[in-house]
């Protein structure tokens, strides 16, 4: 299983920022230890032409140029820097790479992105560029070229970070191609939420039992009205009871539980799957790297799963032969 990052383009933060620089390196240290058969690589950056697919290149320009205005830095909670831009295009482009690995090899992932608070024409919540939202339409306009006069590629984002995905949801408002889920805490930021194909809104405290049963419902309501081809997954750290913005209680056991529901609904329909990490606050910060290498070890098992399952394809094609 291949899953790419970017976790040596490191932003210059000030001393008691709340963000947790940290974890991404982290992950990658335990990946490295813990599960070899994650392949790690290095994530390419993305290019203003394959990020102007989503955002306004005014935006794009005035972050490359350091000219962005200040209450919109502000908004993003990070100071400008190169380091800051650099960083957010290669967090992008791992989720792109991700997602043409996934069409391939059936599951791949970023151990950084889900960006999912950044809007078309401004970032915010710590989101500079919207990963997943770039990613999606690459993916859907390669697709085009290699299927002229069939129909567009289908696109979901199940989003589970506790927090709204409130950019993506603005940004394919109007597009029939692109479903957007998304299970967040009702009463956490953003506090003016947007419409997304699918919302659903968890109380504060809600733990392993509701918050299974809320994803269950949703992802039957979205395979029920909507057949997607690509499957980008935000699988937040943050509904873990120990996580300092999250307001959520689930335990490690849930969230992993979580994962599996995810990766199997998936499966079970053989749609690829792009996995980024999303948040993660942990009031201690190994726990939010336990969330998420449990994501990876779900993972790689349903990668294996799609290497058998295409082994088994091509044993049957050469027996026909």
């Amino acid at each position: 299983m291949k899953a790419f990052y970017s976790d040596h383009f490191v932003l210059p933060l000030p001393e008691g920022h709340r963000f947790p620089m940290a974890k991404y390196r982290l992950l990658r240290d335990r990946l490295s230890a813990t599960l070899p058969q994650v392949r790690l690589l290095d994530a390419p950056g993305a290019s203003d032409g394959e990020l102007a697919l989503v955002h306004e290149p005014a935006y794009v320009s005035s972050l490359r140029e350091g000219t962005i205005d200040s209450a919109m830095v502000r908004a993003i909670g990070f100071p400008w820097s190169e380091a800051m831009v650099e960083r957010a295009c290669r967090s992008v482009g791992a989720t792109i790479a991700a997602a043409r690995e996934a069409m391939s090899d059936g599951v791949a992932g970023n151990l950084a992105g889900g960006t999912h608070h950044a809007y078309a024409n401004r970032g915010s919540g710590f989101c500079v560029f919207n990963d997943v939202a770039v990613a999606a339409r690459l993916m859907q306009a390669e697709w085009g070229r290699h299927t002229s006069g069939q129909r567009p590629m289908r696109v979901a984002v199940i989003d589970l970070d506790v927090h709204q995905g409130n950019g993506t949801a603005r940004i394919f408002a109007s597009d029939d191609t692109v479903f957007t889920l998304s299970l967040h805490g009702d009463k956490n930021f953003p506090f003016a939420k947007e419409v997304s194909d699918l919302d659903v809104a968890l109380p504060d405290g809600c733990g392993d039992a509701d918050y299974l049963r809320a994803l269950d419902d949703a992802l039957a309501q979205l395979f029920a009205c909507f057949s997607p081809d690509l499957v980008f997954y935000l699988a937040g750290a943050d509904p873990h009871s120990g996580d300092r913005l999250g307001r959520l209680a689930l335990s490690f056991e849930g969230l992993q539980a979580r994962d599996r529901r995810t990766f199997d609904a998936c499966f079970a329909r053989r749609i690829p799957l792009a996995v980024v990490m999303a948040g993660g606050y942990g009031v201690s910060l190994d726990d939010t790297v336990r969330v998420q290498l449990n994501t990876y070890a779900v993972g790689l098992d349903y990668w294996l799963k799609w290497q058998d399952t295409q082994l088994a394809g091509a044993e049957l094609a050469k027996s026909k032969i």
